[in-house]
């Protein structure tokens, strides 16, 4: 049996306004949907938008290298499905995460 997995919500620095990202026109009820985690989210952020290496990135959010790795990886799997495939995206938030 896994691990239960812990919330890294110590090292996650912003709080989206916004829940859903979906395709323009489309309504939300047709669609397929995909769900990212805020700690998946701010992996993305921490690379691709603050431009931080990997060592930078999961310091930030203190976690390990590899558990940062993992994390980005699964988040862009998860946008890469949702741009790809036409799907809404659902931000998840855990109920212990406060800013």
């Amino acid at each position: 049996m896994a691990r239960p997995r812990r919330c890294l919500c110590a090292g996650i620095s912003f709080k989206p306004n916004i829940r859903y990202f979906k395709p323009q026109g489309v309504p939300l009820r047709s669609l397929k949907i995909v769900e990212i985690s805020i700690e998946e989210l701010e992996s993305y952020r921490l690379r691709h938008i603050d431009n931080l290496d990997q060592n930078d990135a999961a310091k930030k959010m203190r976690t390990s290298q590899s558990t940062y790795q993992r994390i980005l990886r699964i988040a862009c799997e998860k946008i890469g499905d949702a741009l790809i495939h036409g799907k809404a995206i659902k931000i998840i938030n855990h109920e212990n995460f406060k800013i």
